[in-house]
């Protein structure tokens, strides 16, 4: 460690903590007016927004809420979920974003093991609630959230209906400062294997990353996302890294916010139209769900700027969502990362270039936002150059990224291994600093000895006229270890089998970007492809569903 110099302050300087608190302060102060609208049902302006947060911690309060308490909310995206990711850090307990769309066993886990105190509860979810809660082993007392006329619930413990509590509290709160590294929220991350880990982060971590979110959101010209008069709604889950964190965004800068609650495309449709939507995000198979609904066709998207995440942005993805009006930017992040790492920036290098080069960098990874660090790691922990082809794994360093697994040391330390953050990404970096994401470690494919990236071969067969979906994993293979495997959902109307795409695939063979030993002997044709509950393709479904699809002789399966 450097010696330094320090100078200590005057005695009657004000330490001043980055908390969450301070977040909330801005966005009247920018944009008193501006709204913040639930569907079709509520609206009001920041100011109001401000006392509702207050209200909503005299609740808290009242009820017994504690700093250092954990308190779960059950509930769809709406400006309910928004009050309480500011409400409940701000008094210094910790929010539990529950993943509904788990099963009720891992939500029970979860629930058990972040040790929720209090649970704020929508009445859509109050039949999974009640089916866990004999087995809940902390929970004091629950609020209801509701829609609905009907203000009551057969919820244990109910400490009473969210609106009617708020009606008759405070509108005002003297939000107290404490240490910036307290924990402010937790989720819950799954992975292939074992129990849901929990994710944590601090007043100070969401901070800074609001404030490198917001910088690049809405300064890099190239990509400029997100200002003032932008109108943002969000189509990924506020349970998942906090919307991706945008929503503190938006209340920072006083921008006007819409949430759609349960995400049906009929209603996602109707508020981009209604409330005119400039700004969203979300997986790519939920744009792929938006862009299909009856409700879009016809319509002219121009002008919606969205970001795409979770899983790799794919050319044909990119261009079909253009055609519509759509731009599209690739961003990359996990769960453990707050989540944002990198953003596409078309640089003056690449502006000069062609439509088609552009392109290639708008759907890859993008460029680390400021305050990050990024390098690529051999399996020893030896760092490898950013020549944009040495291969590793992805590792980084930043002021958000969690410092752990909650409750879980041992898994904490295997994630910060050689003191880096450990993603799980085989990835390369070149020297404009652009990350290239090859794929999941656990997803690429060996066959004879060669390696093949799943996500270079979902790209180039998304370009496929008649596909509108695909996965590929790798499967077993007797001779060659492992063998490629194409999971399509096809256009209505439209046909393809493995003889069909080993001809669509032959080009790219010819012009080096795969090699003929890439190309799929077997595909199956399907409806639907497994989806993890926050709308990645869930590969590990996909390989076990195979196995037991071939050892059946299935039909829908074409081979070579």
């Amino acid at each position: 460690m450097l010696k330094t110099r320090i100078i200590p302050p005057a005695a009657n300087a004000h330490p001043y903590p980055l908390l969450i608190k301070s977040l909330l302060l801005s966005g009247s102060r920018y944009e008193k007016t501006r709204e913040i609208v639930y569907r079709d049902q509520v609206r009001y302006s920041y100011a109001t927004f401000n006392e509702r947060v207050a209200r909503l911690a005299n609740v808290l309060t009242s009820i017994g809420v504690k700093a250092g308490d954990t308190v779960a909310v059950m509930d769809w995206d709406s400006h309910r979920y928004l009050e309480c990711m500011f409400a409940i850090p701000m008094l210094g307990a910790v929010l539990h974003t529950i993943n509904i769309r788990l099963s009720p066993e891992q939500i029970l886990y979860t629930m058990n093991h972040a040790e929720d105190k209090f649970v704020l509860v929508n009445s859509e979810f109050v039949g999974l609630y009640n089916g866990i809660a004999e087995q809940l082993t902390t929970v004091e007392k629950t609020i209801l959230l509701t829609d609905a006329a009907e203000k009551t619930a057969d919820l244990p413990a109910l400490a009473g209906e969210y609106e009617q509590l708020l009606a008759a509290a405070e509108p005002r709160y003297a939000f107290a400062d404490f240490d910036e590294n307290s924990v402010a929220t937790t989720f819950y991350t799954t992975g292939t294997t074992g129990n849901p880990k929990g994710v944590y982060f601090t007043h100070r971590q969401l901070v800074l990353h609001t404030m490198a979110e917001a910088s690049v959101l809405g300064s890099l010209d190239s990509v400029r996302l997100l200002g003032t008069n932008d109108v943002y709604m969000p189509i990924t889950p506020m349970f998942h890294v906090h919307a991706w964190g945008i929503p503190y965004v938006a209340t920072m800068l006083g921008i006007k916010q819409v949430y759609p609650g349960r995400y049906e495309p009929d209603m996602l449709c109707r508020l981009i139209r209604e409330e005119k939507v400039t700004f969203s995000h979300c997986v790519p198979t939920i744009l792929q769900m938006l862009m299909a609904a009856p409700s879009a066709q016809g319509h002219d998207f121009a002008g919606l700027k969205m970001i795409i995440g979770g899983s790799a942005l794919n050319r044909a993805l990119y261009d079909s969502a253009k055609s519509r009006g759509i731009q599209l930017t690739a961003a990359y992040g996990m769960s453990e990362t707050c989540p944002l790492i990198a953003c596409a920036h078309i640089n003056d290098e690449l502006m000069a270039g062609s439509d088609d080069e552009r392109t290639t960098y708008r759907i890859k990874a993008g460029v680390p936002v400021p305050l990050v660090e990024a390098a690529i790691m051999d399996a020893d922990g030896t760092l490898l150059p950013a020549d944009g082809e040495s291969q590793g794994e992805l590792v980084l360093r930043a002021p958000w990224l969690t410092q752990g697994y909650f409750r879980e040391p041992e898994k904490g330390e295997e994630l910060w291994t050689h003191g880096w953050l450990h993603t799980g990404d085989v990835a390369t970096l070149d020297g404009m600093g652009f990350v290239d994401i090859r794929d999941r470690i656990k997803d690429v494919i060996k066959t004879g000895g060669e390696w093949i990236s799943s996500l270079d071969l979902e790209d180039l067969i998304s370009r496929h006229a008649a596909v509108r979906e695909v996965a590929v994993v790798g499967v077993a293979d007797p001779q060659w270890g492992e063998r490629p495997f194409a999971l399509l959902v096809l256009r209505d109307g439209q046909s393809l089998d493995a003889k069909g795409l080993k001809e669509h695939l032959k080009p790219f063979v010819e012009q080096g970007h795969i090699n003929k030993w890439a190309i799929p002997t077997q595909i199956g044709l399907v409806t639907e492809i497994p989806k993890t509950s926050v709308g990645k393709l869930d590969k590990k479904r996909i390989r076990v569903d195979i196995v037991q699809w071939q050892a059946a002789g299935s039909e829908f399966l074409s081979t070579l």
